[in-house]
């Protein structure tokens, strides 16, 4: 009841408009920048940190499909997963892939997740990311590999945010095993929290979020169904998430990186609830 409370007094506060605001019009999107629908306080003024999209929600289209999706929801930062710039693809596709991302006047921040279970997929994971620009990796490497991670940062200078998983995976499953694990690495090793497996652990994201405020590089957000291993994806607002807090919580660390939309559901037909979640999270920020 409290979270559909909050939902029901942002959107007396925000209005139905800037909801709206979450997918731009389907013609002429291309004539309007992503800076149309910004995510400005309306206390302040100024603008908060960046909105993103985690490529993984398209996982089943094509790069075109997933940048020109980016646009049309106004959004300007994309972190790629290997689907839409693939691993073992050469520095010369890659810089293709990256170039495409360019001319639609996005920003690739990050890549990620990458899984790195081996000295091997490590250094694969570097010289991707070098080819690619990025100075970020989202990753999952094994415990036994974090020596040899923090070489390659201090070596190629790229940051690795360590994504946490939920309840039902062995590896990294809550940020504050994350942290534990990294907290003596160099300080470019980092978390990415993901707001809905931390709540499928039975924890609080923003209390995350504050906890680990020191060592916090990304965050996938989004909204969970229940806060239980059995927890699934829905449209921001419509889970047990307190979204509000998350944003306020960010706001007061003083979170300068992009927040990046995940979303799993409907994974054939996402983008109506991604715009859906793009616009509610838009109207919290213009309303705190």
């Amino acid at each position: 009841m409290g979270n559909r409370q909050t939902r029901r007094e942002f959107i007396q506060l925000a209005g139905m408009g800037v909801i709206a605001a979450g997918l731009k019009p389907a013609i002429g999107a291309e004539q309007i920048g992503a800076s149309t629908y910004p995510s400005i306080s309306a206390k302040t003024g100024k603008e908060k940190f960046n909105l993103g999209l985690a490529s993984y929600t398209f996982r089943k289209f094509s790069t075109e499909q997933t940048i020109a999706m980016t646009k049309r929801l106004g959004l300007k930062f994309i972190s790629f997963k290997d689907f839409h710039m693939p691993l073992n693809g050469t520095p010369e596709q890659i810089q293709n892939t990256v170039a495409k991302v360019k001319e639609a006047g996005l920003t690739l921040y990050a890549c990620g997740v990458i899984y790195m279970k081996t000295e091997a997929e490590v250094q694969q994971a570097f010289d991707y990311a070098k080819a690619a620009g990025v100075k970020m990796i989202i990753g999952v490497p094994n415990y036994e590999m974090l020596g040899l991670v923090e070489k390659k940062v201090k070596e190629y200078d790229i940051k690795v945010a360590v994504h946490n998983h939920g309840p039902d995976y062995k590896l990294y499953p809550s940020p504050a095993i994350v942290y534990e694990k990294i907290k003596d690495l160099d300080k470019r090793i980092g978390l990415c929290i993901d707001a809905g497996h931390t709540q499928r652990s039975g924890i609080d994201p923003s209390e995350a979020v504050e906890k680990f405020a020191d060592r916090l590089l990304d965050i996938h957000i989004k909204d969970e169904s229940s806060a239980t291993t059995e927890g699934t994806t829905v449209e921001m607002g419509r889970g047990v998430i307190d979204l509000v807090k998350l944003m306020r919580t960010l706001e007061k660390i003083g979170y300068s990186g992009i927040a990046a939309f995940e979303f799993e559901k409907d994974e054939n037909d996402p983008l109506a609830g991604v715009a859906e979640s793009v616009g509610y999270t838009r109207g919290i920020l213009a309303s705190i």
